[in-house]
C-alpha cells in the first residue's frame, strides 16, 4: 500500500456490459449540467435566475471509461466544430459555484461501444439525475445491446 489517496471527482460512473459479464472499456461519456436552483456569480452574490447576458461557466465534460469500465475524472468538453481555446475548468470548479441542487445528464455512447447504431436499439443512453450540494454521486450503468439499467451507487 502506497498511502496515496485516490483522487475522484464528485460525480463518477461505470459501465458493465451484461452480455459478456465484464466492464465496458473505452466508452465515451459526456457529463452536462442542465440546470441549477441557484448559482454564485463572479462577484460573490447569489442569483436564483442568472441573467442570460452573463456567459455561463463551462458546464460540459467528457471522458472515456478505463479498463475497469470506470470514469473517475472528467475533462472539459470541446466539440470538433468549436474554435478558440478550450476552457480550463474542472468539475469541482463548477460544482463549487452551485448553491442548492443541480440537474446533470450523463450521455453514454452505446452505439460507439457496440460498433454502430445498427448493433444496438439504444445508440445513446441518457441518465439525468439531481445533485445535492456537497454530496458525491456514483452512477453505474448495466448495458446490453437491447436494454439497460441504472441506479445510484455508492
Amino acid at each position: 500500500m502506497t498511502g496515496v489517496a485516490e483522487t475522484k471527482d464528485r460525480i463518477t460512473c461505470h459501465i458493465l456490459d451484461t452480455t459478456i459479464g465484464q466492464p465496458a472499456r473505452n466508452v465515451r461519456v459526456k457529463l452536462e449540467l442542465i440546470s441549477t436552483e441557484t448559482e454564485t456569480t463572479g462577484t460573490g452574490t447569489t442569483n436564483a435566475n442568472p441573467s442570460p447576458a452573463t456567459p455561463p461557466p463551462h458546464r460540459v465534460f467528457e471522458s472515456h471509461t478505463d479498463d475497469d469500465g470506470r470514469i473517475k475524472a472528467w475533462l472539459p468538453y470541446s466539440s470538433a466544430t468549436s474554435s478558440g481555446e478550450v476552457p480550463v475548468c474542472t468539475l469541482e470548479d463548477v460544482l463549487g459555484g452551485i448553491r442548492g441542487a443541480s440537474r446533470w445528464t450523463l450521455r453514454f455512447d452505446s452505439a460507439g461501444y457496440f460498433g454502430g447504431s445498427d448493433k444496438t436499439f439504444y445508440p445513446e443512453v441518457d441518465v439525468t439525475f439531481t445533485v445535492r450540494e456537497g454530496e458525491r454521486y456514483h452512477v453505474p450503468l448495466l448495458l446490453a445491446p437491447f436494454g439497460y439499467s441504472t441506479y445510484r451507487g455508492s
